[in-house]
């Protein structure tokens, strides 16, 4: 055997031909009893799709097949989740064991920011700012708000060199433009309950940043009845988990993944990704939805039943 003229380890030998170790030893175990190990089976289904998931992959490296899984049977592919996984496989284009284990734990930190989540868009916003070094322009802050609910990105991100209150309430305003755009009425005509003519108000989650704790900012929030602001508590970065794990998207999914020199240019990339996160991303939360299919849904669902 190649293993034996080799005077190969076993632990090795099988983590270079790619299978566990109990699976080698009872393969060899069979073939010494002279019942040797049947297959391997042809998988016509897969041979047939295997081109076309790995185009697929090769469009969106930054996937798991789930995501990619999502995005085929959205685009017309009757497929199976695991005819995917297995020619991912194949093609040796599979995400890292430790990528699913991240997202895991970031999926537990969301679950356990609000005891009462929220049932739709607009009732829950989560604002931060994100850095990001260019090769040749220096440190950039992006700011943005997204809906907890819908997972939408509100607006193109806010890009300063800065992060102080005024960059905070440029990012809320541009929250603010994008939900009056979608809807096509005022925000606060959107949140008043027509019974009793209150404002459902907007929880504005931040977390304890100085831009969100100075009086600039909580003036502007004085100036909005349709904000209400909470403040996660300290050194509790999953309570602001929606914010955090899109910002993560947007820069291990694409800016890492280029030379960017600028923040002309990394305004552009920054906002290419923001249309692909909201308009083709399958969102596993989502139930691999789009978050702009969940978010106009029920945005409009909402102000159908103010009107009946």
């Amino acid at each position: 055997m190649i293993r034996q003229d080799a005077a190969m380890p076993v632990s090795r030998f099988t983590a270079l031909i790619g299978i566990p170790r109990r699976t080698y030893t009872r393969w060899i175990a069979k073939r010494r009893a002279g019942n040797p190990p049947k297959g391997p089976w042809p998988a016509p289904v897969v041979d047939a799709i295997e081109p076309i998931v790995e185009k697929y992959a090769q469009d969106w490296p930054a996937w798991g097949h789930r995501k990619i899984h999502a995005l085929m049977r959205a685009d017309g592919h009757d497929v199976s989740v695991s005819t995917v996984e297995r020619a991912m496989r194949r093609r040796n284009l599979l995400q890292p064991v430790e990528y699913h284990r991240e997202r895991r734990e970031l999926a537990k930190a969301r679950k356990a920011a609000f005891a009462d989540p929220p049932t739709g868009p607009n009732q829950v916003w989560q604002l931060d700012f994100s850095e990001f070094e260019t090769t040749t322009g220096g440190v950039w802050r992006i700011a943005g708000c997204a809906d907890y609910f819908s997972k939408y990105e509100s607006g193109c991100w806010h890009l300063s060199t800065t992060c102080n209150a005024l960059d905070a309430i440029a990012a809320v305003e541009v929250a603010i433009a994008e939900a009056e755009r979608l809807a096509g009425v005022p925000l606060a005509e959107q949140l008043t309950d027509p019974i009793t003519g209150s404002i459902n108000r907007i929880k504005l989650v931040t977390d304890n940043g100085g831009a969100f704790k100075g009086a600039r900012f909580a003036a502007y929030i004085a100036s909005r009845p349709e904000l209400l602001h909470i403040r996660t508590r300290r050194r509790s970065p999953g309570q602001n988990g929606v914010r955090e794990r899109a910002f993560g998207s947007l820069k291990y999914e694409h800016l890492y993944r280029l030379e960017i020199g600028d923040g002309q240019a990394l305004a552009v990339e920054a906002e290419y990704y923001r249309q692909v996160f909201n308009h083709v991303r399958p969102h596993e939360a989502l139930g691999f939805a789009r978050p702009v299919d969940i978010h106009q849904h029920d945005q409009q669902a909402q102000l159908s039943t103010k009107e009946d």
